[in-house]
């Protein structure tokens, strides 16, 4: 990738994890306000999942300028995976908000099971779960275009966090509403709400851990992009038989190692022509950080 797309990419991806820092941490004081003044345990929960946005948009911050420097003595790859260890950590960080949700939310239930009454919530609450909920999902949407533009996995796993914020925002709001309308045999509501919540957060960190794993160790491209690789090398006069295909990602490129077989009477200059242009081709296609390692074989 060259310098000036490679700037452009950092800059967009600090431009919108720097602005989500930002929402998160006015989201964060104005739940936790409202959880206090509202009197309601799962805005307070809804603030603790808004804390985990702001810690996961640090992460995004540090990992993206590690993963930016270029291949040296100990990083023959480059330093690509460094964003792939950040999209981990962020689905990591959503498991752990996603589970704590499930057990504050099951206790509530047990209590209210014996007898317990849990506290009406203040209208604050709505309030600040009404504002979280379209605050958030516009921000989950900017956030994903960015990350897919970017082609960047931890922006796009941020997304992602985003939304479950968004999602948790939906079922406080539920849970909140039915306890300030519906009087006190549906306060229980609110915990009900928010394990639905845990269940979505939970099953978004687990697609976003399979793919970071799957990236980490070594898993190939899908089938059909190698079949592609395999007809772009084809489509070039002078290949033969592209074989010992070998792919993985790294971070937002992809490392191809691939054999041809050209004319045995070619000249050195002449093979090493071809293996420029089909380097140029899928870099084309697969951006210019990509890692690509072409080997000549002669004709059987």
């Amino acid at each position: 990738m060259n310098s000036w797309h490679s700037d452009n990419r950092t800059r967009s991806i600090y431009r919108v994890t720097i602005l989500g820092l930002v929402v998160n941490l006015l989201l964060l004081l104005f739940k936790l306000v409202a959880g206090v003044v509202g009197r309601s345990g799962a805005m307070l929960a809804d603030a603790v999942h808004s804390a985990s946005d702001l810690a996961t948009d640090v992460v995004v911050l540090l990992f993206v300028r590690i993963s930016r420097k270029p291949r040296d003595k100990d990083h023959d790859w480059g330093h690509g995976k460094y964003e792939t260890f950040a999209s981990l950590l962020i689905a990591v960080a959503l498991a752990v908000v996603g589970v704590n949700i499930l057990i504050d939310s099951a206790r509530a239930i047990d209590a209210v099971s014996h007898g317990e009454v849990l506290p009406r919530p203040g209208a604050i609450a709505l309030v600040a779960a009404a504002v979280s909920i379209v605050v958030k999902e516009l921000l989950f949407r900017y956030t994903i275009c960015v990350g897919r533009r970017c082609d960047s996995p931890s922006v796009v796993a941020n997304s992602w966090h985003h939304r479950s914020d968004a999602l948790s925002s939906v079922g406080t709001l539920i849970g909140v509403g039915a306890a300030y309308f519906l009087g006190e045999e549906w306060r229980i509501a609110d915990p009900v709400a928010a394990i639905v919540v845990a269940a979505l957060i939970i099953k978004v960190s687990y697609d976003l851990s399979r793919t970071a794993l799957e990236e980490l160790l070594e898993k190939s491209l899908p089938e059909d992009v190698e079949r592609r690789i395999l007809d772009t090398a084809l489509s070039l006069p002078g290949v033969e038989d592209p074989h010992n295909l070998r792919t993985r990602r790294i971070g937002h490129g992809v490392a191809i190692e691939l054999h041809i077989r050209v004319d045995e009477m070619m000249t050195v200059r002449e093979s090493h022509e071809i293996t420029r242009r089909l380097e140029q081709r899928l870099k084309e296609q697969f951006g210019a950080a990509s890692a690509i390692a072409i080997h000549v074989e002669p004709r059987k």
